[in-house]
């Protein structure tokens, strides 16, 4: 049976998800067996995993730092905000159900089992667990039933080291206030701290540093001082994505949708030195030298429609067609391209139908069930061969899908235009894959000059490095138990 430690952090985005890819990484060049574990995640970037579900994103990268396929078992716990107020709820890869957030806490209860279930699961078939937690163990008041923090550290007597965010400002009060309101009992469960995203000399913090382990008696275990390269990662929260500033170049804009989903599908292209990619936020112009829009997944499609339509980029896009532009739909962003999207079992919201955009002749119908799966596909233009995945409800047809934009065991997939300058497909993930890039680039007249994954792979050895120059990599290992 395996050894686990768990990060939790005194708040949201200190930097959780990506410290423990680089300790996962840390400990693979160290030989450990490792896996990462995250009992419960709230994002809509989902990875589809080899066993046929989908989890978050953050763990898809933090298995790949362990050299690891993912697989359920490493995010049991998924929700997926819908709206304001609800989510969809993921167990162990499949849909369970859509709660409203006041309701969640009565079902909490029903999903601790499947956690301890998962994280048992890891352990019998790994050295060590590095487990992430979420958001903070000082919102005591979400304790009972908790399962994402302290809750789960001490249903699976998991030690815990607290990371506080300097960056922010007031990182003193973040871990002496954490430890000052959790009860004595939840206290004892962590084991020691540290401090990240420090910006500067960290021997400045020397005396801040000090007093933290005075008034808490937890012993210290680095400051970390921010990692430059951080970007280069598939970031988790939409907010985070960070994009080369250039000039000149393919101009590529992302509509930033409210309920934006699976939006890692632009890490690639913004790796490339001669594109330049802008995430298009509420209220701003589409950019009229923009040479393509890409409208992405959405989690709630007909609701992200409508977003599109209250900032004027339905209006901005037509004019882009008009101007000679092309537009790529993505998943939700594809289904939006037609002429209607129906749903008549209220699988994403109010049961309706939504006139689209009219940019494709197709039309979608919601349905209930959900296709979640990893395949290979075969570009219908450049015969190209490349992995992709797919996480979406509907099923779309229409004159348009004559021309199918790619092919997944024989049947086509996505339709495109007739003036070839539309196309939309169910596809993730398929511009990691370097060949198919390339060739979907070229297109546009535009040579690939990156390698994704060897990009992404360079990127994770240098914050394990970053980790062990700067943290006691080996007493924070040392913790698991």
């Amino acid at each position: 049976m395996g050894r686990a430690i768990m990060l939790q952090g005194t708040g949201s985005d200190v930097g959780k998800s990506l410290l423990v890819a680089g300790l996962c990484r840390a400990a693979k060049r160290r030989g450990i067996s490792v896996a990462p574990f995250k009992p419960q995640n709230m994002s809509n970037n989902a990875a589809a995993t080899t066993d046929g579900g989908e989890i978050g994103r953050a763990q898809a990268l933090q298995a790949f730092a362990c050299g690891l396929d993912p697989t359920v078992d490493m995010n049991p716990i998924l929700l997926k905000p819908e709206t304001e107020t609800g989510s969809q709820v993921i167990v162990q890869g499949q849909r369970m159900t859509s709660v409203a957030a006041g309701d969640y806490a009565k079902l909490k209860p029903k999903l601790l089992d499947p956690v301890i279930d998962s994280f048992n699961r890891l352990k019998a078939q790994y050295d060590l667990i590095i487990v992430e937690g979420a958001g903070s163990p000082a919102e005591v008041n979400l304790r009972s039933n908790d399962i994402a923090n302290m809750g789960f550290a001490e249903a699976a007597q998991v030690p815990v080291l607290l990371c506080g965010d300097i960056n922010r400002g007031g990182v003193i009060a973040q871990v002496v206030g954490t430890q000052a309101v959790i009860s004595r009992a939840d206290a004892g469960i962590i084991k020691g701290f540290f401090i990240n995203k420090f910006r500067g000399d960290p021997k400045l913090f020397d005396e801040g540093y000090e007093i933290i382990k005075n008034h808490t008696g937890w012993p210290g275990f680095g400051v970390l001082p921010w990692f430059t390269d951080a970007w280069k990662l598939p970031a988790e929260d939409a907010y985070d994505i960070k994009t080369p500033p250039r000039k000149g170049g393919l101009h590529i804009v992302c509509l930033h949708l409210s309920r934006i989903a699976n939006f890692d599908d632009l890490d690639p292209l913004s790796h490339e030195p001669d594109v330049q990619m802008t995430m298009l936020r509420a209220g701003e112009v589409l950019p009229a030298d923009a040479d393509i829009v890409i409208l992405p997944g959405s989690k709630s499609t007909r609701g992200d429609l409508a977003f599109l339509r209250a900032q004027g980029w339905d209006i901005d896009l037509a004019a882009h067609l008009r101007r000679g532009g092309h537009v790529l739909g993505l998943c939700g962003g594809y289904q939006m391209l037609g002429q209607s999207i129906a749903d008549p079992d209220g699988i994403e919201g109010p049961p309706g139908t939504t006139e689209g955009l009219g940019f494709l002749d197709i039309t979608t119908v919601m349905t209930p069930q959900k296709r979640v799966a990893r395949i290979t596909a075969k570009h219908a233009q450049s015969g190209a061969m490349f992995p992709a995945y797919e996480i979406h409800v509907g099923r779309t047809e229409g004159p348009d899908c004559a021309r199918p934009f790619a092919y997944v065991d024989g049947k086509p997939d996505g339709a495109i235009s007739q003036n070839a300058r539309v196309m939309g497909t169910y596809l993730h993930g398929m511009f990691t894959d370097d060949a198919f890039r390339a060739q979907w680039l070229a297109q546009f007249d535009v040579t690939q000059n990156a390698s994704y994954t060897a990009t992404v792979e360079t990127t994770l050895d240098a914050l394990a490095t970053h980790l062990e120059t700067h943290a006691d990599v080996d007493g924070i290992l040392g913790l698991a138990r």
